[in-house]
């Protein structure tokens, strides 16, 4: 029964983590790409308390519920799936930590010039660019983790 909870706990959190990434990074790249300051200043406003919110506590409790659950299940860490999923995981998280002090910049950037009634600052693209070069690589081993997840190959390569 235990593990049945702690899996379960393991599916929800990588939901809200995926799915906040997932959706935040929609809204702030089509805010973005309207060119609109004021628009941009407020849903990244949202994106950036939906990260400390969801993403951050998230972040925390999926490695512990994963662990958790290699414990439970008896697998060693030197597993392929286990340790790439691993891997995986700190090359994502290693990508959102400077992401979120990028949209908190790109966030104050935007308030800045709507307040202003300018466009978007050449810093603003210079961090909306930084944002999207770290949130492909976050995005695709998200995608593979999920793969690895599911199928749990013997061997990964």
């Amino acid at each position: 029964m235990t593990y049945l909870l702690v899996k379960w706990l393991h599916v929800v959190f990588s939901t809200l983590i995926f799915g906040t990434g997932i959706g935040s990074a929609f809204y702030l790249l089509v805010a973005t790409l309207r060119r609109d300051a004021a628009l941009v200043a407020g849903v990244a406003r949202i994106v950036v308390w939906a990260d400390w919110l969801f993403t951050a506590t998230t972040a925390v409790l999926q490695p512990l519920t994963g662990f958790w659950l290699i414990h439970i299940a008896g697998f060693p860490l030197s597993t392929p799936w286990i340790a790439w999923s691993v891997g995986l995981y700190v090359l994502a998280i290693a990508c959102w930590l400077p992401v979120v002090g990028l949209q908190m910049r790109m966030r104050d950037l935007a308030t800045e010039a709507a307040s202003r009634g300018e466009a978007l600052s050449p810093a603003y693209w210079r961090c909306f660019r930084s944002w999207v070069a770290l949130g492909v690589p976050a995005f695709f081993a998200f995608m593979a983790i999920f793969y690895l997840m599911v199928v749990k190959p013997a061997e990964v390569f």
